[in-house]
């Protein structure tokens, strides 16, 4: 009997320390979590990476890439990383990308860079319509067609993409056309190696710059990252403190 006992008693010591254990730990991660929530929510606009380093110029930007605005003075650069078939970042170009290179022409210069994914079955064959379209000087004709009938060759229907190449490639050959591209020209060169490497050098320096997902933005080397709900008031936010500077 008195060796049952001590056996119970045993194992409520170890159950009362593990619980003790547990409320410890659980009132640390309460009180860094209630520390890290207040610094946040001193937040003004959108955080570009404050406090961060800057990812190098020259990894933003190749002499090569492409440029959707250009401002003489290059004080703000805005580059971002995106997939074609990205339903973000379609939403992101929608609600705010296409107009802030509107609103902001001339006074930012907007460089997109390619980073299709994967999970993205048509991601590379849109960055190869868009990378063909530049090496006849219609890039930006290009960026906005794929994005502008972003439905016609993207998706089936509201819930799935489309993984139908030969579909997309006659879309993207109709868009060509409608830009004014010599259209043979353009299908040699969207299965071209040059236009492949393009890519390639792309979505390494977005990896180099710590890219994962899309779209990823940068504005002067800092991430945007909003810590606001109103993204489009955040990023116009940090342009502006960058254009005031």
């Amino acid at each position: 009997m008195p060796k049952n006992q001590n056996l119970v008693t045993q194992k409520s010591g170890v159950s009362t320390n593990v619980i003790l254990t547990i409320v410890v730990v659980v009132v640390a991660v309460l009180v860094i979590g209630g520390v890290l929530l207040f610094n946040r929510s001193g937040d003004s606009g959108g955080d570009a990476g404050a406090g961060q380093p800057p990812v190098p110029a020259e990894v933003l930007r190749k002499p090569d890439s492409n440029v959707l605005t250009e401002a003489p003075d290059g004080k703000v650069t805005v580059t971002e990383f995106l997939d074609y078939q990205c339903s973000t970042c379609h939403s992101y170009y929608s609600q705010l990308m296409k107009k802030v290179e509107n609103d902001y022409a001339g006074r930012i210069t907007f460089v997109p860079r390619n980073f299709p994914l994967q999970m993205h079955p048509l991601g590379q064959n849109a960055a190869r319509a868009a990378e063909a379209a530049a090496l006849q000087g219609k890039f930006k004709e290009m960026y906005h067609a794929l994005f502008d009938d972003w439905a016609g060759w993207a998706t089936v229907n509201a819930s799935e993409l489309n993984s139908d190449e030969a579909k997309a490639n006659a879309k993207f050959e109709q868009y060509a056309q409608q830009i004014g591209l010599d259209v043979n020209r353009f299908k040699q060169d969207m299965v071209s190696p040059k236009v492949q490497a393009k890519i390639d050098r792309d979505v390494a320096d977005g990896e180099a710059a710590g890219v994962s997902g899309t779209p990823t933005i940068f504005i002067n080397g800092h991430k945007f990252e909003p810590s606001s709900g109103n993204v489009e008031q955040a990023f116009r936010q940090q342009l502006d403190q960058e254009l005031a500077k």
